[in-house]
């Protein structure tokens, strides 16, 4: 097996010059964006990006995805400035040359069953995709904790009838949400672009790739795809709350790495040796 690692790199720092030392020290390649000098890569201006594009291209690094926040949002709220920040986001990807963009299918109410919600998911999720298509970018929809995507039956569902709309298959956020991981990527492999390595115990605590029950061994045994992106989610890292639907938090064993920087090394050097 021979596959290029990505990494969100902003869990070492959210300083850019800083995670692009922690990739080149830990030889990784591709970036999927996600926090920038202390903002949302959604949030920065576009002077910003070309900025942020000239420091990667002198350090040899490419971005494999936008990391982006959208889809992330509670379904009942006001859509526009969202999509207005999708648009933007595009524009972004546009500029550091990525064809792929990492979104979601909306939190659902806590108290309401997802399907209530299904036609006006689909409205959304089919905005998105007709402006993605224009800027030929691929958005890769990642199952994720109380969105109307975080089974795999509902993932599956939005894969067919949005075919355009590529898989990224995150293990532990299958977990997270009872579904065994094996039975979800049967479900879905023919529609997986890219996996987020990340894994977790039974307990609900991040752990390195390999030490929880998300079968990532299996996984990658099996994945047909050439790039894995490293999100460690083994330390508190600034922004993570904010990509967290509201009254949900990220068991995360706090005390047990002296750094970022030191939890991102652990979660790389993981993978490493699975591979």
């Amino acid at each position: 097996m021979s596959f290029k690692l990505s990494a969100f790199a902003d869990e070492a720092s959210q300083n850019i010059d800083e995670q692009i030392i922690a990739m080149k020290e830990n030889g990784i390649e591709y970036l999927e964006i996600r926090g920038v000098d202390g903002q949302n890569i959604s949030d920065i201006s576009i002077e910003k990006a070309k900025e942020v594009k000239q420091k990667l291209d002198n350090a040899k690094i490419k971005v494999w995805s936008i990391g982006s926040p959208c889809g992330k949002m509670n379904i009942e709220d006001d859509f526009k400035s969202h999509f207005e920040k999708f648009c933007h986001t595009l524009e972004i990807a546009k500029i550091l040359d990525t064809k792929y963009m990492r979104m979601f299918s909306f939190f659902i109410p806590n108290d309401k069953d997802a399907e209530m919600y299904k036609d006006e998911v689909f409205k959304r999720l089919s905005l998105f995709l007709e402006e993605a298509k224009e800027k030929d970018i691929v958005l890769c929809h990642e199952n994720e904790k109380g969105i109307y995507g975080d089974t795999a039956k509902r993932c599956l569902e939005i894969h067919k009838i949005f075919p355009d709309i590529k898989a990224v298959f995150d293990p532990a956020n299958f977990v997270q949400c009872k579904e065994d991981t094996i039975k979800a990527w049967d479900l879905l492999k023919d529609y997986v672009e890219y996996m987020h390595i990340k894994d977790v115990r039974e307990d609900g605590i991040i752990v390195p790739a390999g030490e929880g029950i998300g079968n990532i061994p299996y996984l990658i045994k099996n994945y047909k795809g050439e790039v894995l992106t490293i999100e460690p989610h083994l330390a508190v890292f600034e922004g993570l709350s904010s990509l967290e639907k509201e009254g949900e938090k990220t068991q995360i064993d706090e005390y047990k790495y002296s750094s970022n920087k030191e939890a991102f090394n652990v979660a790389t050097n993981a993978l490493k040796k699975l591979l």
